[in-house]
């Protein structure tokens, strides 16, 4: 029996930005099958909407916390509606 399907919005601070931290979450996505993006926020934070599983968005969070260069010294997750017809990852342009 598969997980259910989950989504979840998260907001990370620290040294975020400038440090490949989107094109890891791409990866690391891409890698266990979920789907969302990333972008990159006008006040230093990046922004992360993720779906999958909960093992599959907790290994990508694991690879996050563990990429070099990356420190994340705070971060908010809410869950929030499940969009079906999602396919893949993209990092989106930065919002400023």
């Amino acid at each position: 029996m598969s997980e259910p399907l989950i989504r979840k919005r998260l907001r990370f601070s620290g040294r975020v930005q400038g440090v490949g931290f989107r094109w890891r979450a791409r990866h690391a996505a891409n890698a266990v099958g979920a789907t969302g993006w990333v972008r990159n926020e006008r006040g230093g934070e990046v922004s992360l909407e993720l779906q999958g599983s909960e093992a599959q968005i907790d290994r990508v969070l694991a690879a996050l916390e563990s990429a070099p260069y990356v420190h994340i010294e705070d971060f908010s997750s809410q869950s929030i509606p499940v969009e079906p017809e999602e396919r893949g990852f993209s990092v989106l342009d930065d919002l400023w």
